[in-house]
């Protein structure tokens, strides 16, 4: 992932400091290992990407393709907790000549189906989540992110009848600004949305700098667009309060590219 500001910081972090200092203050949490299953709901195929956090293990996979229809899954570690993100690469092909992997949108640069490690260029949308370890009385927190941008819709969703998806199911490629969509080559469509932070780099976009607290760094006109699309997900750096969502004892998340509106 690149990007400079609030975006920098979420590839280095993977979360917001806030969701970090509360994962660690939380209570009620889980006792067993916890799964993540996937379903790919588009009209087209999607790669999965998958990235840990700096001090979690990687996943048996770091990267698969979903057909549409179709359906996969991952196991967390069962020995302790964990964070990291999932997202959709979208227009993948094999490149004749160098045999590498290349994506339209959220390529993570690995050249392969697997991202080892590495993580999507934005425009991207982003399910984040970390996780408690098991019987730590620990909360789970997870989001759906727009902060790096957004190639399509996206919902998280534990499996715990007492808990809230969290979810970007409008298409903000539709009512995405000229000066921040990213369209095809071939088609002329809109493929995805760049963060004004992406687009522009500035301070004030990517709540850095003189910007870089909750009180200085409010919502702009750009990324007030991606709200009205998206209610609960996050639309930039400081947009918690209707953007983080907790659960515990959750044994699924259920992560849904292309979740019905």
């Amino acid at each position: 992932m690149a990007g400079n500001g609030a975006t920098t910081r979420r590839l280095l972090t993977l979360f917001p400091l806030h969701v970090t200092l509360i994962f660690l203050l939380g209570a009620n949490g889980a006792d067993a290992a916890t799964s993540f299953s996937f379903a790919n709901e588009c009209s087209h195929p999607v790669w999965v990407g998958v990235l840990s956090g700096a001090t979690s293990p990687q996943l048996p996979r770091t990267g698969f393709y979903l057909a549409p229809g179709g359906t996969s899954s991952l196991a967390a570690p069962s020995s302790g907790a964990w964070s990291g993100n999932f997202w959709a690469r979208t227009g993948c092909a094999v490149d004749e000549g160098t045999g590498r992997l290349a994506c339209a949108t959220a390529d993570c640069g690995s050249g392969d189906v697997a991202c080892d490690g590495r993580g999507p260029a934005p425009p991207v949308t982003l399910a984040e989540i970390t996780l408690a370890a098991p019987g730590s009385g620990g909360l789970d927190f997870y989001d759906v992110s727009l902060v790096d941008g957004f190639n399509l819709p996206v919902s998280i969703a534990p499996a715990h009848g007492g808990c809230q998806a969290a979810a970007c199911a409008g298409d903000v490629n539709a009512v995405c600004p000229s000066d921040l969509s990213v369209a095809s080559g071939s088609s002329g469509e809109v493929v995805a949305c760049k963060s004004a932070c992406n687009a522009y780099g500035s301070a004030r976009y990517c709540c850095s700098g003189d910007y870089g607290t909750p009180a200085a760094c409010g919502p702009t006109s750009y990324s007030q667009v991606f709200k009205a699309a998206c209610p609960a997900a996050y639309s930039y750096a400081y947009d918690d309060a209707s953007s983080t969502f907790t659960c515990s004892a959750a044994a699924t998340y259920h992560i849904t590219f292309c979740p019905a509106t």
